[in-house]
């Protein structure tokens, strides 16, 4: 039976009932909030080895487009993506080998060696190298085998330290040590149908523990109690993630201020965060008003909006990156909040999936075509220094024919931020 979004993610009937922002909080009781908040990630199918398989061999396929013999991914992300295999990161290099013709060989410190076996697949290969020894070489030793230890191309993973990149350099002066980034990236921009469930779940988590976050706003109190309410709500729903809020002038600063401020009638509350499902991630903003919002604010809370239904209309495959920006940066500057970065002070959105913030990018200059299976921010934002900034966000995959937002509940309006599916 084909994987699909109903049959992945079980929510049941969830409530959508307006919030009711008002000057005193909403009833939070539990028997309106607590019996929503039921674990929705309960049951999730996690990846299994079949799923690492189609990995690599994706990697081996553009291995051969990008002319490249072997790839050399060491600790983090990309290693945790081809692998399943977490690795701290020190002076001591660690890592695999992928190639176009063998099965990952991996390059380990011997004295780690035992701890290695415990993570490294059964039957996958493993060459130590002592603590006089040279790592570099064990991994020319590898290309030799494949026979490509003269003239050979050996790709570096993106995130491989740079004394690492050297160290390769140095020590095989035969063959070429290339970018690696057109395989990880290849593999890792393109979700597959499973990894997108997975966001789907993460970013309905989200919004769904804002709203419930947002239930609890009252005068006088601080971001941090807004953020533990988000944070609790989340980890009821099954996730571990909360939200980073800013009240009145402070929702000007992009990424936040470090001014301390208390919330106040009329205030502006901007929340930006994320949670996360078998790893993948997803990253929400969104904005509303403690109180009645004042016309600027409706505004601009309406021009952002709707600059980012024009970016996702404009999101399908073969559009570049780029020119989904413009789409959006266009209303904005219509509107009167331009030109260029004036107001709108950063690119649309970006990549993510594994990490909050990866490969390709929303913004202008990348050129790069969309195709189905990219998972991207949609986050257009006005911010006014000294009054309040407004910011609206989605990730949004790219479909067969178009794009759609992951995890529905989009926003409707500044009183209402979570609509219905």
């Amino acid at each position: 039976m084909p994987l699909t979004r109903r049959s992945f993610i079980k929510t049941g009937t969830v409530s959508l009932a307006a919030l009711g922002l008002g000057t005193s909080a909403p009833d939070a009781r539990p028997a309106s909030g607590a019996q929503e908040l039921r674990n929705l990630a309960a049951g999730v199918q996690p990846l299994g080895p079949e799923d690492y398989a189609a990995r690599r061999e994706k990697a081996r396929r553009l291995l051969a487009a990008n002319k490249l013999d072997a790839v050399f991914i060491g600790g983090g992300t990309n290693l945790v993506y081809f692998t399943k295999v977490g690795w701290w990161l020190s002076e001591r290099v660690f890592g695999v080998v992928l190639s176009r013709k063998k099965d990952p060989v991996w390059v380990c410190p011997a004295f780690e060696a035992e701890r290695a076996k415990e993570l490294v697949p059964a039957g996958q290969e493993i060459r130590v190298w002592e603590e006089h020894e040279s790592p570099y070489a064990l991994i020319g030793g590898v290309m030799k085998d494949l026979g490509a230890a003269a003239g050979g191309r050996l790709g570096t993973a993106p995130d491989l330290r740079a004394f690492e990149v050297h160290g390769l350099r140095r020590a095989l002066p035969g063959l070429e040590i290339a970018d690696g980034a057109p395989v990880t990236e290849g593999c890792r921009g393109v979700k597959t149908e499973k990894e997108i469930a997975y966001m789907d779940l993460a970013n309905r988590i989200i919004k769904l523990a804002y709203r419930e976050g947002f239930k609890t706003l009252r005068a006088g109190m601080a971001a941090r109690d807004l953020s533990g309410a988000i944070a609790a709500a989340a980890q009821k729903l099954g996730s571990t993630g909360s939200g980073g809020p800013q009240f009145g002038p402070n929702s000007a600063f992009p990424h936040g201020s470090q001014v301390q401020r208390t919330l106040a009638e009329g205030d502006i509350v901007l929340v930006d965060g994320g949670c996360a499902i078998e790893g993948f991630r997803s990253d929400v903003t969104r904005t509303v008003v403690f109180g009645q919002p004042s016309d600027k604010q409706r505004k601009v809370w309406d021009i952002v909006r709707k600059a980012q239904k024009a970016a996702l209309a404009a999101a399908r495959p073969g559009a570049t990156c780029e020119s989904v920006d413009r789409a959006a940066r266009k209303v904005v500057e219509d509107e009167g909040y331009g030109p260029g970065y004036k107001y709108f002070a950063h690119r649309l959105g970006h990549g993510i999936g594994m990490e909050g913030h990866e490969y390709p990018y929303f913004v202008k200059g990348n050129t790069l075509e969309l195709e189905p299976g990219m998972t991207l921010s949609n986050e257009p934002g006005i911010y006014i220094y000294g009054e309040f900034g407004v910011r609206t966000e989605d990730c949004l995959v790219v479909t067969a024919d178009g794009a759609r937002h992951l995890g529905g509940l989009e926003a409707v309006s500044i009183e209402e931020p979570f609509g219905a599916d």
